[in-house]
């Protein structure tokens, strides 16, 4: 009996939608990874890009648990001599929810081309309505 690997080619992406009202930050980002890597496949392999499309509505109320709307912050670099840029996460959320989930799911995903090809298929969205009606991605529940 031989091991089964996946390929490329006969992969078949589905799409799924995850609301993030109401559920801790991190909960939402770690469902949206494992669809994205596919490992909630029977034909899951780690070398082989076979994981879904995911689409995140309601990023807005997503929720951070303890103090992290206070003490965590965002923090990127220029590239100049003394560029180091801080926003708090309480900022962040109000301005830019959309990014801060796509950090938080780009974070647990791996840190090559593999990774940087499964979070192309993330769509995150602040609100309720999305783009991807046309796709008809089926509801998937955050744990």
């Amino acid at each position: 009996m031989s091991t089964f690997m996946a390929k490329k080619e006969t992969i078949e992406r589905k799409w799924y939608i995850l609301d993030a009202a109401g559920k801790p930050l991190g909960k939402t980002a770690v469902t949206a990874a494992t669809l994205l890597r596919g490992k909630h496949k029977a034909e899951y392999t780690p070398h082989v890009d076979c994981g879904d499309f995911v689409v995140i509505i309601n990023a807005e109320k997503a929720v951070l648990t303890g103090k992290k709307l206070d003490q965590k912050f965002y923090r990127h670099h220029s590239g100049y001599i003394g560029g180091l840029k801080e926003v708090n996460y309480k900022t962040l959320m109000r301005t830019r929810p959309e990014l801060a989930v796509e950090l938080a799911v780009k974070g647990m995903l791996a840190k090559n081309s593999l990774g940087r090809d499964q979070i192309t298929r993330l769509k995150v969205y602040a609100g309720e309505n999305h783009k991807q009606q046309a796709q008809q991605p089926a509801p998937y529940e955050v744990l």
